[in-house]
């Protein structure tokens, strides 16, 4: 499991406590099953998007609502849309930045040319 997604034991463990993991133990192993690693992959997925643990753990439990995963993909796409609305206003910020800086070096870079040539 570690190897397959890249994560380290504790991060499983870590995992297994948040109760976003349920392996089958086995004395002092960890016996993870094709859905463990379903869930992994979501998690570490929702975790790439920003989305918190408690919010990745509050989706993956409504996998067993019974209603085919409706509830749980209506609810993944609400948090979804407002997750992408939060990093599109983030990027939109980092932009403005990043061109508020190139202003202010290329100013900075101007004003030290004309030291030079003084």
């Amino acid at each position: 499991m570690c190897d397959a997604f890249d994560v380290t034991p504790r991060t499983l463990r870590f995992y297994e406590a948040k109760e976003l993991l349920f392996p089958i133990r086995d004395g002092q192993k960890r016996l993870f099953t094709r859905r463990d690693g379903a869930r992994l992959k979501l998690i570490l997925r929702g975790k790439r998007f920003g989305f918190s643990l408690e919010e990745i753990r509050q989706l993956l439990d409504l996998y067993n609502i019974g209603d085919q995963q409706e509830t749980q993909l209506t609810k993944t796409i609400e948090v979804g849309h407002v997750r992408l609305d939060a990093m599109i206003s983030q990027r939109d910020e980092l932009n403005q930045a990043i061109d508020d800086l190139r202003d202010q070096l290329a100013w900075g870079e101007k004003q030290l040319a004309a030291m030079k040539t003084s």
